[in-house]
């Protein structure tokens, strides 16, 4: 039972590790960083039903921190990119690619996950560091797997979007601009990939309707022929192995 707390508890500060880069991006600005003492009383006066009622609180945006700050949404385009590619309507179901995807961002996402884990999340509950301290540097490790996988243009374009001086160090980067910034980086890689996806798919069509139109077959749907072919080709070139391998190594930690 105790290991089991001790993990909800560990779920709970990677939400946490989180919630600056989500605060700054929602609010102009951002939010007022809070005194030292705040967080003393966090740690120190609070009592446990409390503590349990703002963890469980900010489990409910774990969904937002996923999309805006991690590889879920390079990852989901893609495979729904594919859906399409093969002419496929409903299958994979949409749970399946979610929970797929789900899975894949926890393999992408390993190193700063094990980063946040070793820097932050275990020095407090062994009572190393401060609360405050552990989220300061949970956060900066996201921070780092953001600028890492964010184009420089789609930054810049956001600073003069909005009259920015350009930052001097990578302390000054704003969430502001970095978020939506690795967000449109993160579409426009997808889509790269996804045009890639398609070529091979669109080739079939072309051949299938090329040969159903020279045999005077017009009347036969196209789809009808070249969906089970094209589902073949994928599953003897081992399309989801290599398109997951592709996948997880598109991504810089």
């Amino acid at each position: 039972m105790n290991n089991r707390k001790r993990l909800l508890f560990k779920s709970c500060l990677v939400c946490f590790m989180g919630m600056p880069f989500i605060a700054q991006a929602a609010v102009p600005g951002g939010i007022p960083s809070l005194p030292e003492s705040t967080f003393s009383l966090l740690e120190d006066d609070w009592q446990a039903p409390v503590k349990y009622l703002v963890m469980v609180t900010a489990l409910s945006f774990i969904p937002a921190a996923m999309i805006a700050a991690t590889s879920f949404t390079r990852i989901i385009i893609v495979l729904s990119m594919l859906r399409m590619a093969l002419g496929l309507q409903s299958s994979p179901p949409n749970s399946v690619i979610v929970l797929l995807s789900l899975f894949l961002t926890f393999f992408s996402m390993s190193p700063v996950i094990e980063e946040v884990n070793n820097l932050a999340i275990n020095p407090y509950l062994n009572q190393e560091q401060s609360f405050k301290s552990s989220v300061d540097i949970g956060a900066e490790q996201f921070k780092k797997f953001m600028v890492v996988n964010t184009e420089e243009n789609a930054y810049l374009s956001l600073l003069e979007a909005t009259n920015t001086p350009p930052p001097q160090s990578m302390d000054d980067l704003s969430y502001l601009h970095l978020v939506p910034a690795f967000m449109l980086s993160e579409i426009k890689v997808a889509f790269q990939m996804g045009f890639l996806i398609f070529i091979p798919f669109v080739l079939i069509d072309l051949i299938v309707a090329s040969v159903l139109m020279g045999l005077g077959m017009i009347m036969v749907p196209p789809m009808t022929i070249s969906m089970p072919l094209k589902i073949l080709v994928f599953v003897l070139a081992d399309g989801w192995n290599l398109l997951t391998h592709s996948l997880l190594l598109s991504f810089a930690n």
